[in-house]
């Protein structure tokens, strides 16, 4: 997309918003608004009819919603989709089913005075540029097999926990290995995966609802167990600690700053991982923009670790694996359909 504009339809029952909007993405040179939708199935006609580059959707629409629109499109005329939409903590599960469908990424729309868009109209561009990018059969997925059976593991346990780092794209790569984790599995998962934080606790509700094992939001020292799944929440950067009076390990949060990304910071996560459980860690870094979790991953490889990346082929977002591996301290590339299998294979 360096000569032609990016061709963006932008669906909203808002004449206001949809201006608005359109002022936002039209001061870049490089983005052209082509068309309007006032709910989902506007949005699918008019994205089969413009064939948009990219279709920026508010979910809450009269008639035909959002999650309407992104499932059909997806379903006949796949496009890369940001949703932007104002969300609460109540009504956050279309959002997280419309990324499982193949929505590209979400945004935040402020509430309150529609002015407020303008606080965000930089991570507007920046999402739609990056959406412009995508290969749109990467967010066609389709829907993961949960994996109910247990697995033979031998006496002799390889590593004692699996951290994982995931930004964009993530929810889906995350869903598809975890299912494939066995009923009886052996060490406990740690996530943190880049997310608004009134996200994280419908995320973890809907794989809850998902897979045989427990998954949980990290909570300050709680305690980490073999066979659950903790996720980092969203506001915070977090690490993992061992408790001097019990000698377990829990979780803690820290008020550093890192470059890379914050809250949650996969580096913060698995540079505190590498030095807890050195040789006994598997890292994996799934797709996302930007490099957090190099660092991290280069930390637990330094200690004896294993390091597992996702690969471009199935990645929404080569950004994160791709500075791993080109930091020279990825032991294996997988791609995200055979990474829950991978890493269980791993363990003993």
């Amino acid at each position: 997309m360096t000569v032609e504009q990016i061709r963006v339809l932008v669906a909203d029952d808002s004449g206001f918003m949809q201006l608005l909007i359109k002022d936002i993405l039209s001061a870049d040179k490089t983005i052209k608004v082509v068309a309007t939708a006032e709910n989902g199935k506007q949005a699918l006609e008019k994205t089969k009819y413009y064939q948009p580059d990219v279709i920026l959707m508010d979910m809450l629409m009269p008639k035909y919603d959002g999650l309407y629109g992104v499932e059909m499109i997806m379903q006949e005329c796949p496009a890369p989709v940001v949703i932007l939409s104002t969300v609460g903590n109540d009504n956050i599960g279309p959002i997280l089913t419309a990324l499982n469908l193949g929505a590209f990424d979400y945004l935040n729309k402020p509430q309150g005075n529609t002015a407020k868009l303008r606080t965000i109209d930089s991570e507007i561009v920046k999402k739609v540029r990056q959406a412009a990018k995508v290969d749109v059969k990467k967010l066609v997925a389709g829907r993961a097999e949960v994996n109910h059976l247990k697995h033979t593991f031998t006496d002799q346990r390889n590593y004692d926990i699996i951290v994982i780092g995931s930004s964009t794209g993530g929810p889906n790569a995350l869903e598809r290995i975890i299912t494939k984790f066995p009923r009886n599995l052996i060490v406990p998962v740690i996530i943190a995966q880049h997310m608004p934080a009134n996200f994280v606790n419908s995320f973890a509700r809907r794989l809850n609802l998902l897979v045989p094992h427990e998954v949980l939001v990290a909570e300050k020292r709680m305690p980490i167990e073999d066979g659950k799944i903790y996720i980092a929440p969203g506001d915070r950067n977090m690490i993992l600690r061992k408790n001097k009076a019990s000698g377990k390990v829990v979780v803690d949060f820290v008020d550093k700053v890192y470059e890379e990304y914050n809250n949650p910071s996969i580096n913060s996560l698995m540079l505190s991982v590498a030095e807890l459980y050195g040789s006994q860690a598997i890292a994996v870094i799934l797709t996302g923009m930007g490099r957090d979790g190099t660092e991290g991953m280069k930390a637990i490889k330094a200690k004896g670790g294993y390091a597992v990346a996702q690969d471009r082929e199935s990645s929404v977002v080569f950004g994160m694996p791709k500075e791993a591996i080109a930091s020279g301290c990825v032991d294996r590339v997988v791609a995200i359909d055979e990474m829950g299998e991978f890493i269980i294979s791993c363990l003993s």
